[in-house]
This record gives structure tokens, C-alpha cells and sequence, in this order.
């Protein structure tokens, strides 16, 4: 690689890591998303009004509800005491059954405050109110004010919220507790707003208990608490009594739903931590295992040494030409050259020396050892050789060896 390539290359690292720095460092646009939840510090998210409960309700007993209006209601014992229940959300979401239980509830002498922008048909119905929003091309301020005569201070909210009002309430069950004065544009005139002076909160009578209802439920987020519009929920509020309360943290729009098919398991926590350490394991057995395993050895099959066939093909050779000389030549020369090799022998001449001292190393009679001498001289001092000439010298050798 050429100076200029490792130059280009080397800008082009700098530039992709110069991207990823500033995306890791830059301030994180913030979230408008409405939440709504305990926990979370995002504007419309309720975790100042959550943490400000006890301040709030200084001689109350405060509880999160984790499940269904349902499940909870349906769990609660026979002989419960009168209690509050807090139900804030954009939109509040209740089933039949749901919503039968919570009448059931209010209906014993216990008191449910809503806030939300809408509310599901069964509840809307058996309460006999109606709600409205009036939404408009640009977010304009909206005033709001309550009824009570010692709540003389009007509050302004600016942002989220969507013009949510009653525009029908159960006369003979309902007292009004606050309005909302809003403008809408008028479109057949663009320099023209229609003024609106609206109910925003109620309170509607269920049996022994009470419904507290606002539409207004971005009032009681972190966003408006930063405001300064804190006396309005401390206002709002006051209107219940100092009994238990249970917040509701369930119906929530920003509530975190564990989509998995193993929902179940992770939401149960002897499940989940049982899930985990499996997992876990036998990530650990397949990194520990894959290093202890050796890869797999290839085999090699050693070369064949073919020197032996290729001497008995050359002597085939020699034999089928019957070149018995030649033939009988080669194999007193591979002899010889295995006594030199094997017993360290001088075998430029074959007398009787060489006779005691093979007889001495190879372990053989002196007989036989001056018979087989005494032929290899005799062949050697021949010219022509004879087939049977070849057949004598074999057998002696071989008989040698053996």
C-alpha cells in the first residue's frame, strides 16, 4: 500500500470517528412523548408529582398499583377501609368489567380521581358526561380557574394540552369544580377568535363514594410542576379526603410492556433470574468448551516407501530378459553392502578372515559361512551365469538372513 492510499485511509478513519464522537457527545433532543409514569423525569412524565405525594398527603399511606382496575379491586379484602384511587393518564382505558368494578368501588364510599383527555365509552356512559377537545392550527395558552371561593388564583398552561372540556355533564349528580377559558380561530375570519369558557372539573356523586374528574391531565406532569403551577394540584387535590391512597402506575401511556413471547417468565421474578442464569451458563459452557476443544486434526498418511517394490519390479525385469549376471551382480553388491552396514565388515576381499569374523558377528557356523563365501567368489569369478546359478545364490542368502 502506496503513502497516498494510507493517507486516504487514514482521513477517512478520523472523519467516521469524528461522527461518532460528536453523536456520543451532543445533547439529546428532549422528549415530549406524554408518559405519565411514576418513574419517568421527562416533561409530561409524573415523577416530581409522584415523589411530592407524601408532601401532598402527609397523613395518607401511598401505594402503587402494578396491575388491572380489575385485578387490584378484585384482590382487595372484604373489609378494606375507605380509600382514594389516582388514575392519571392522556387517555384513561377501561373495559366493561373494569369500569363495573371501579363503580363497585366508588359505590362503597371510596373516592377515584381522573385526570385524562378522554375517557373510555362504558365509563363516559354510566356516568352520563360527555368530553370534548377543540384542536386548533397553534398551541395557544389556556387559562384555568376553580370554583372554590378560597382558589381565587387563576393557572396558564401553554403546551400539550388539546382543549379538553364537558360539554355535558349529570346535572342532578355533578358539581363543577373548575373551568378552562380557551380561544379558537374562527375560519371564516382569520382576525376573529370565538372566546370559550368551558367545565375542566367535576365532581359526580356514585353511590357512597365520588368520582374527581379533570381534563387536564398534562396539569400534573413534571413539565407544569417546573412551571410554578404546583398550588394547582395541591388545590385539585384537596378535595380528598386523608384516606389511603393508591396510585394508579398500570393505565399509563409510557408504561413499559414487555412485548416477548417470554413475557410471562421475565415478568415474574423467580422466572426471569432462573432465565438469566440459564442463559448465562451455557453462554459460559459454549465460550469455555470452544476453547478447551481442539480443531480437528487432519490425518496424513505417511508416504509409502516403495524402494522394495521398485527393487523387486527392476529385478522382475532383469529376470524375465533372463540377464541372470547382471541380476546376480546387483544382488551380491546389496549383500555386501549389508555387511559393511550391519556388521562393519571389509568386504574388498572374501578370504578366510572375513570368514571367522562374520561367523564371530552374525552368529552363524563357520561351516555354513565358508559355504556361502566360497559360492560368492566362485560366482564372481564366472562370466556367464545360469538361471540355476541365480536360484543357489537366493536360497543361500536368504537362509543367511533368516
Amino acid at each position: 500500500m502506496d503513502k497516498r492510499s494510507k493517507i486516504i485511509i487514514g482521513l477517512f478513519f478520523a472523519v467516521f470517528l469524528g461522527i461518532i464522537i460528536t453523536e456520543i457527545v451532543k445533547p439529546r433532543p428532549l422528549n415530549w412523548r406524554p408518559s405519565y409514569t411514576q418513574t419517568d423525569k421527562i416533561p409530561f412524565g409524573c415523577h416530581i408529582l409522584f415523589k411530592e405525594l407524601g408532601t401532598l398527603f402527609p397523613d395518607s399511606e401511598i401505594e402503587t398499583v402494578e396491575e388491572s382496575v380489575y385485578d387490584f379491586i378484585y384482590n382487595l379484602p372484604e373489609d378494606y377501609a375507605t380509600s382514594n384511587y389516582m388514575l392519571i393518564n392522556g387517555h384513561v382505558s377501561l373495559d366493561q368489567q373494569e369500569t363495573n368494578k371501579l363503580l363497585e368501588y366508588v359505590a362503597k364510599g371510596n373516592t377515584v380521581f381522573l385526570a385524562a383527555n378522554s375517557f373510555s365509552y362504558f365509563l363516559a356512559d354510566t356516568l352520563n358526561i360527555t368530553v370534548e377537545s377543540d384542536y386548533g392550527l397553534q398551541e395557544d395558552t389556556v387559562k384555568v380557574s376553580l370554583t372554590h371561593p378560597k382558589f381565587k388564583k387563576p393557572f396558564y398552561f401553554s403546551r400539550g394540552y388539546d382543549k379538553s372540556h364537558f360539554t355535558s355533564v349529570d346535572t342532578a349528580n355533578t358539581t363543577v369544580l373548575g373551568y378552562v377559558d380557551y380561544k379558537t380561530e374562527d375560519y371564516l375570519d382569520v382576525n376573529k377568535h370565538n372566546e370559550h369558557h368551558e367545565v375542566n372539573f367535576i365532581k359526580t356523586t356514585f353511590g357512597k363514594g365520588a368520582f374527581y374528574i379533570n381534563t387536564i391531565p398534562q396539569a400534573y406532569t413534571n413539565y407544569y410542576l417546573k412551571q410554578g403551577n404546583k398550588d394547582y394540584i395541591a388545590q385539585t387535590f384537596s378535595y380528598l379526603k386523608d384516606d389511603k391512597l393508591y396510585w394508579d402506575n398500570f393505565k399509563k401511556a409510557g408504561r413499559k410492556v414487555v412485548s416477548s413471547p417470554l413475557r410471562f417468565v421475565l415478568n415474574e421474578e423467580a422466572l426471569k433470574w432462573a432465565y438469566y442464569l440459564v442463559v448465562s451458563g451455557l453462554l459460559l459452557f459454549m465460550i469455555f468448551k470452544a476453547k478447551r476443544e481442539q480443531r480437528i486434526i487432519p490425518i496424513i498418511t505417511p508416504k509409502e516407501n516403495t524402494s522394495v517394490s521398485f527393487a523387486r519390479t527392476v529385478g522382475a525385469l532383469y529376470y524375465q530378459n533372463k540377464d541372470y549376471t547382471n541380476l546376480i551382480q546387483k544382488k551380491l553388491n546389496y549383500f555386501l553392502a549389508h555387511l559393511r552396514s550391519r556388521y562393519f565388515m571389509d568386504t574388498t576381499v572374501l578370504d578366510h578372515k572375513s570368514i571367522m569374523v562374520l561367523s564371530g558377528k552374525s552368529g552363524k557356523s563357520k561351516e555354513e559361512i565358508k559355504e556361502l563365501i566360497d559360492y560368492i567368489n566362485y560366482l564372481n569369478k564366472k562370466t556367464m551365469h545360469s538361471e540355476d546359478d541365480l536360484v543357489a545364490l537366493n536360497k543361500k542368502l536368504t537362509a543367511f538372513k533368516q
